[in-house]
């Protein structure tokens, strides 16, 4: 199983730079960032910084849109950003909620998402394809480009979707039940439709917050995390409107926590403390998250594995970002590579 980490841009990006070296050097393979241009810096000029001062970080956002940028500037961005330093990019995109709530804007139709991925991935990899009624090909592309697209789903329509077009799937939350479920929709959307069901890469992706074993460090923790189950609890809430609170569509267990949800400021999006989580439970944090000791760690990551899934991406928007990093590195990767554990 893969480790990624992500990080918001936040200011100053020389930080962020150090800690996705850090994280090179702990073993991760991924780096990824948030992608709201409003809220946090530009990512793509930041990506050049990483894949610069790394050797084999893969970067790319978690997750981008088809509406912030037009698909060519998006396919141009990683096609130059690949070109510069190999094929060290991957695309996660889905419909938009922070980039576009926050300049108000609806997020975009599947549809629309899924002509974007086709655009996308045909231009950055050197093909051709339409936009707008236009057929265009970047020029300058050559060799053998690769971009993969790892699409960001919840229901039963972006599941479907996921599991006919795209390379990956991201699923952002770390729930054994919930993503047993998911994992199995994409996979038979992809045999639906004539794909390979195991070509999809499965990427789960949470909070993850070591403790030492005590109570208080777990209180803390959770405290730190629990901003995800309000992240989470705001796209769920749109697919109750979408598809009803008992549809049969979307299971329980992902619903039934947002009965106390009263509204959602995203100038608190995805940060610690945002006051627009006090709905979620410490059962939520535990079942969406990753908190606890190391042991408590290697055996959900075990069991998500056993589910399919190839990849963990830590979000680390919390007070423990390097502590977290180096745990993952000496007592976590290791074991899961098959290498000692390390005390």
């Amino acid at each position: 199983m893969d480790i990624g980490l992500v990080l918001q841009t936040d200011p100053p990006a020389r930080l962020l730079v150090e800690r996705m070296q850090r994280a090179e050097a702990a073993g991760f393979t991924h780096g990824w960032t948030f992608d709201s241009c409003v809220l946090w810096q530009e990512p793509f000029v930041i990506y050049s910084q990483i894949l610069a001062q790394t050797e084999r970080l893969t970067v790319g956002p978690m997750v981008t849109n088809p509406v912030t940028r037009t698909w060519e500037v998006t396919a141009s961005l990683f096609a130059t950003l690949n070109d510069m330093f190999g094929n060290r990019t991957v695309c996660g995109i889905g419909r938009g909620d922070s980039a576009q709530r926050v300049a108000g804007r609806k997020p975009a139709t599947l549809e629309r998402l899924s002509h974007a991925m086709h655009v996308i991935k045909e231009l950055a990899e050197g093909r051709e394809a339409e936009v707008d009624g236009t057929v265009m090909q970047i020029p300058w592309i050559s060799g053998e480009p690769k971009l993969p697209i790892w699409m960001g789903a919840y229901g039963p329509k972006a599941l479907e979707l996921t599991g006919r077009q795209a390379d990956g799937f991201i699923l952002q939350l770390a729930d054994p039940f919930l993503t047993e479920w998911m994992v199995k929709a994409v996979r038979s959307a992809a045999e639906q439709a004539g794909r390979d069901p195991a070509s999809v890469t499965v990427c789960v992706a949470a909070p993850a917050y070591v403790t030492d074993g005590s109570e208080e460090q777990l209180a803390h923790a959770r405290e730190q995390c629990r901003w995800f189950g309000g992240m989470v609890g705001n796209h769920v809430a749109d697919l109750v409107s979408r598809y009803g609170e008992h549809s049969g569509l979307v299971p329980d267990a992902l619903t039934d926590y947002i009965k106390e949800r009263q509204g959602y400021d995203y100038s608190h999006h995805g940060r610690a403390g945002n006051p627009d989580t006090a709905f979620v439970p410490d059962e939520i944090v535990d079942r969406f998250c990753l908190v606890g000791p190391v042991s408590a760690h290697l055996e959900k990551l075990e069991h998500l594995r056993s589910l399919g899934v190839d990849q963990f991406a830590i979000y680390a928007m919390h007070d423990a970002v390097e502590s977290t990093i180096d745990a993952y590195g000496e007592q976590i990767i290791p074991v899961l590579r098959g290498r000692p554990h390390i005390d």
